[in-house]
């Protein structure tokens, strides 16, 4: 098994994979990048898609066989619900001992059942946590590693001028801590959804924004609730499948998954509004929300 390897397979071409691709481009220009994303194959998004695989100087292929073919490490990046179809599609054709980073926000039984086909196809499973936003440390954001194949996939790594630590312990270590981090990071996104749409609506966002620096300075909460509106509206159905993966950890541990569950309502229905990304600024933000929820009218609330 190689650790400085030279072709790297992406499967999943959204944000992450992109990102991975543009910063391996960038600091290790030699290695080969092979990319499969299953929008390459409806009609609406085949031709973007193949815009995106050129864009980033990828090898773009179009199914999962031809992508995995020689590639020393394959590198799942797609949605949470798709991460263990995505497993057991891929395990028969990756080359033997290759490494299967599984970069997928899931929860530790979803790996585990990951594992268990790519293992026995002859690679080697690697529970791998994306522990922040793809952007802008790309390639090099920091990620957690676990599992029997932890160090040889954090020797390759380093070769691949990644930011990656390994956590001992079996698959599932990595992505307990992504799981039970989530819990607090999107539900602070729910959070901020519920009061501060809910104060524009009423006329007083501002105040509720004062309130909130006072409690917690430093924070800007003008520019995180801007933020954190604009990404629940662009990746909420993304992020509602991680919730689902993220209750089904907590419950495994014996807890009621409530804000997790909660959370995982909040930004599905951000999700399903098709909103675009931007504008960064929170009244514009909240006002297009209020609107495509179709509260428009909150003259009621704002003299209550």
């Amino acid at each position: 098994m190689r650790t400085d390897p030279n072709h790297i397979a992406l499967i999943g071409f959204g944000e992450a994979g992109q990102a991975l691709a543009r910063g391996w481009r960038r600091d290790v220009p030699e290695v080969r990048i092979s990319a499969f994303d299953i929008k390459t194959l409806a009609p609406a998004t085949e031709e973007a898609m193949r815009d995106s695989y050129r864009r980033a100087g990828v090898e773009g292929h179009d199914n999962l066989p031809e992508a995995l073919a020689e590639a020393d490490v394959a590198f799942s990046v797609v949605t949470a619900d798709r991460a263990g179809d995505v497993a057991r599609a891929a395990a028969p054709f990756l080359r033997e001992d290759a490494l299967f980073y599984d970069g997928n926000s899931c929860a530790p039984g979803t790996k585990a059942a990951s594992a268990q086909a790519v293992e026995a196809a002859g690679a080697r499973y690697v529970d791998c946590a994306i522990m922040a936003p793809i952007h802008p440390n790309l390639h090099r954001t920091r990620m957690l590693l676990s599992g029997p194949h932890a160090d040889v996939a954090q020797d390759a790594a380093v070769a691949l001028a990644m930011d990656m630590r390994v956590l001992a312990g079996p698959v599932g270590r990595a992505s307990t801590v992504k799981m039970l981090r989530s819990v607090m990071i999107k539900g602070i996104e729910a959070l901020t959804l519920e009061s501060l749409l809910a104060a524009r609506a009423a006329g007083c966002e501002d105040d509720i924004v004062a309130a909130l620096d006072a409690s917690m300075p430093g924070w800007d909460w003008a520019a995180r609730a801007a933020y954190n509106i604009e990404r629940t509206t662009t990746h909420g159905t993304r992020r509602a499948a991680e919730m689902r993966e993220v209750a089904k950890t907590v419950a495994a541990l014996g807890l009621p998954p409530r804000m997790a569950q909660a959370t995982v309502d909040w930004q599905a229905d951000m999700g399903a509004l098709g909103l675009p990304p931007g504008p960064k600024d929170l009244a514009a933000r909240a006002d297009a929300v209020l609107a495509a929820l179709g509260l428009t009218d909150t003259d009621t609330l704002k003299h209550a």
